[in-house]
Order: structure tokens, then sequence, then C-alpha cells
């Protein structure tokens, strides 16, 4: 009887090693990097979309985070608008904490940010919104990439990245 239990439990701990593995190489093929994105035309020229985006404070009305968490709390260092202008926030678990940066900035057609994240899970990224003229409207395209360490591969399995990011900037 003894020799049985052993041999059960041994059965038992190799399957389990050996699902673990198999975890451990499902996860390792998972992409290292993601990028999600999204267009949408907007009336009116370039000229009168960019601000919007390009001066960090003209976020509130608009950005789908902030309206999570309506409590949370933005601060604004450097220039108000373009490159070196930068908003911290601190709010909820969905919101979250973190900083974003203008890395570079050009009137009417282009903002790039550098993304870090604080809480609930540190990261970084970068995220990028392009202006294009499309008749009389403005064609934005809201862009984030970055690169996906062990823990987010792993989360990949579970959670759809272009859902979830996409499914905000389309509220944005």
């Amino acid at each position: 009887p003894k020799f049985n239990m052993k041999k059960k439990l041994l059965i038992v701990l190799g399957l389990l090693a050996a699902v673990v593995v198999v975890f451990l190489i499902v996860v390792a093929m998972q992409p290292s990097e993601y990028r999600v994105s999204r267009s949408l035309t907007m009336a009116g020229p370039p000229a009168a979309v960019f601000p919007h985006v390009n001066e960090l404070k003209k976020w509130e009305p608009w950005s789908p985070w902030m309206k999570l968490d309506p409590n949370a709390k933005s601060t604004f260092e450097g220039p108000a608008g373009g490159k070196g202008a930068a908003m911290s926030w601190a709010g909820n678990n969905e919101v979250g904490e973190g900083k974003m940066t203008i890395t570079d900035s050009k009137p009417d057609e282009l903002v790039r940010f550098r993304l870090e994240f604080f809480k609930p899970m540190a990261g970084e990224a970068d995220a990028e919104f392009t202006f294009k003229p499309e008749g009389n409207g403005t064609t934005v395209t809201w862009s984030i990439s970055g690169k996906n360490n062990f823990i987010g591969r792993a989360m990949c399995l579970v959670m759809n990245m272009d859902q979830m990011i996409g499914g905000q900037f389309e509220k944005g």
C-alpha cells in the first residue's frame, strides 16, 4: 500500500510538472511586443483638433481614463503643451498611478508620449497621435506600443490587449 501511494504521488507531481512546463512554454511563445491603434475622422481641420491632445490640461473632457475615476488627482509640469509637457495621475485601481510626458510634437501632425505606469502594475509604453486632413475633417490615429515582460505575456493568455486598450481608445 505504501508503494502504491508513493507511485500515485509521483505520477501526480509528474503531471503537475508537465502542466507547468507546458504553461511556461506557451507564455514564452506569446509576442514580446504589442501595438494597439484606432483611427477616427473628426469634424474640423487638424489645427482645431491638435490642441486637445497637445495640451494635457485639455484631456479631461475626452479621456476615457479620466471618466473611470472622477476623483483621480492630476498634476502638471513643464510647458502647457508640446515637448516636455507632463501629467502625473493617481486614482483608483482602474486608473492606477503614472506619468505621461510629451516627447515629440509637430503642430497639427503628431504628438508622441512616453508613458510610465507605477500602479497597479509597473510598466512603460510609447503612445502617439497622428493628425491627417481628410476632406473637411481630420483623421486622428491613436496608438500605443510597448514590450511584454513575462507577466505581460501571461496576462495576454486571458486578456486581449487590443480589445482592452482599443475599447478605451474608441471611447476617447
